[in-house]
């Protein structure tokens, strides 16, 4: 994502169709990732085999729901992203509280929340759910081990899947809505351009594209922090009360 914003030339808490609910955990993820060091994700990416796995597939399914936006095909987009849901998040869970709800995702912003939000077809996130039904992976068998922004995705992910309407609205936009075709199409390069990156096991290559991004979003890292570790501090302790059930 911090890869398309600075291919487009934006900060996306200054734009109001990003600004409020889900995209508040997109915009604070990106950040809190590229206020890191680059050899923190590098090793973790191109040193784990599981980890090139994924990040492989996950560049597959980006590309693959793309097209399918891009072709109007929305039998074909609604049956897979909804099997892929049904997959990741089954139904006995569904009687379970959401690990973020409206209030939380709202109140962690870096810009001003708009009153009326723009759909997004949130290719982002459909890829993830994609990408983990294809591997066969249920993220919530990996909760023991999981890293803190593993469950601010996790989190976000379930929301958009376990809310039927929201995801019809997702799909709806989708295929009728081009607002954020320009920006879905950079990052589908993006996702392929970091998954080759990975594959190559090129460090060099890493750590020039993560800095150049990392030096485009610096200014605002010190309040991104902040606000990261409030949302942070609060899926933890929704994680945990799921955990203690």
């Amino acid at each position: 994502m911090g890869t398309a914003w600075e291919a487009n030339n934006q900060f996306p808490w200054e734009i109001n169709r990003y600004v409020g609910g889900i995209e508040n955990v997109k915009i604070n993820v990106t950040l809190r990732i590229y206020s890191n060091k680059w050899h923190v994700y590098a090793g973790l990416a191109i040193l784990n085999p599981s980890a090139k796995k994924q990040i492989r597939q996950y560049a597959h399914s980006v590309t693959e729901l793309f097209k399918l936006m891009l072709g109007g095909h929305r039998e074909e987009l609604s049956k897979r992203i909804k099997t892929a849901g049904a997959a990741v998040f089954k139904a006995e869970r569904q009687d379970e509280d959401l690990l973020l709800r409206d209030e939380v995702l709202d109140r962690f912003s870096l810009g001003k929340v708009p009153s009326q939000k723009t759909p997004n077809n949130h290719l982002s996130l459909l890829a993830m759910v994609d990408c983990w039904w294809q591997l066969g992976i249920v993220p919530y068998d990996h909760m023991i081990c999981s890293t803190p922004l593993f469950r601010l995705l996790l989190g976000v992910t379930e929301y958009l899947f376990r809310k039927p309407l929201l995801l019809e609205e997702v799909i709806t936009t989708a295929i009728e809505d081009d607002t954020f075709r320009s920006d879905d199409l950079e990052f589908t390069f993006a996702a392929r351009g970091w998954s080759e990156c990975v594959s190559f096991g090129d460090f060099s290559s890493y750590k020039d594209r993560f800095e150049h991004i990392q030096a485009y979003f610096a200014p605002r890292f010190p309040e991104a922090t902040r606000v990261g570790n409030e949302m942070i501090t609060t899926i933890l302790e929704k994680t945990e009360e799921h955990e203690g059930r």
